[in-house]
């Protein structure tokens, strides 16, 4: 019985993150699907698209010039036999060619992810730090400064980060030329960008944290430590803050994923190297795989983030059982 018994609990993490695996590549085939849908139902003749994005003409093709376009990328075959050769060629890491570049799908954002994922991961380091510091300080305190607070998250959470980004812009790069308007990736040209992005997250993350924050405040292990001597400050950090943080992990899977998409409009409005540029660049000409290929690492990293964002939750709270 007990050697049985240890191999249930030896199965329990396993089986735990097989689900989590599972869920994930649930959501990168329903990407995938919308991806291929998408492909099909878009107006006008998929190989005369082709065609114009190559050549650079919008004349209409000839039938000999369409029927070769058709052969090669297989739109002649049915919906269901082309549904299964992408789906396939996805597992074998292949999202196909670019109409205009004529290079890997793969290959283009791999170049160009890069800055985007510092981008995102930059702003939401950023939102927490401002998050858990002004939480620290000013919540649970009934004084000007908390309300004044409270007022400032909710009106952050609101504001359109490309709002921000174009006020910081003019501002601290074009007025007061403390930053480059164009920063390029050098560290000094990421500032402007990951404050766009960060302090509309932090207004999220402070409204969870706080309210979490503030009712943990109130709970019998608080007074406890405040008893036995603890200083204000050292229950705060040290009890309350590690209860008070999960609502705000919980955030935090979701917000890394609209900190994807959130990045590629900064980098548009900041000319940053990253996935904005080619997005917009293949939005325009119609080269709709690197807008498909897009879409599917995006889905794939959200899926990733969930699973680090349920590990962390795990880790913080032991109590809390891998289901």
């Amino acid at each position: 019985m007990a050697g049985n018994d240890a191999v249930r609990t030896a199965a329990h993490p396993i089986i735990w993150f097989a689900r989590r695996i599972l869920s994930g590549a649930v959501v990168v085939w329903a990407a995938a699907t919308f991806a291929f849908l998408i492909q099909c139902a878009l107006p006008g003749d998929r190989a005369q698209i082709i065609i114009n994005v190559t050549s650079g003409n919008v004349g209409p093709a000839s039938s000999a010039e369409l029927a070769a376009i058709n052969a090669k990328y297989g739109f002649d075959q049915p919906l269901a036999v082309q549904y299964g050769k992408y789906l396939l060629q996805i597992l074998h890491g292949d999202l196909g060619e670019s109409y205009q570049q004529h290079r890997p799908v793969a290959a283009i954002i791999g170049e160009q992810i890069g800055p985007t994922i510092v981008l995102a991961l930059a702003a939401l380091l950023i939102a927490w730090c401002i998050a858990i510091l002004t939480t620290l300080f000013m919540a649970g305190r009934d004084n000007i400064w908390s309300r004044l607070l409270n007022d400032t998250q909710i009106f952050l959470a609101t504001v359109p980060p490309y709002w921000l980004a174009t006020i910081l812009l003019v501002l601290f790069a074009i007025k007061l030329r403390i930053f480059p308007v164009i920063g390029g990736n050098s560290p000094i040209g990421l500032v402007l960008p990951t404050l766009a992005l960060a302090l509309e997250l932090s207004g999220f993350f402070g409204q969870a944290v706080q309210s979490e924050f503030t009712r943990v405040l109130e709970q019998p292990f608080v007074t406890s430590a405040r008893a036995r001597g603890m200083s204000d400050f050292g229950v705060r950090l040290h009890h309350v803050l590690r209860h008070a943080a999960l609502p705000g992990i919980t955030l935090s899977g979701w917000a890394l994923g609209k900190l994807l998409s959130g990045a590629i409009l900064i980098e548009v409005v900041f000319a940053r190297q990253g996935l904005g540029g080619i997005l917009v660049a293949a939005t325009s000409s119609r080269d709709v795989p690197i807008v498909s290929g897009a879409v599917l690492i995006s889905a794939g990293l959200f899926a990733l983030a969930s699973i680090i964002v349920d590990l962390t939750y795990r880790v913080v709270d032991p109590r809390m059982k891998l289901t």
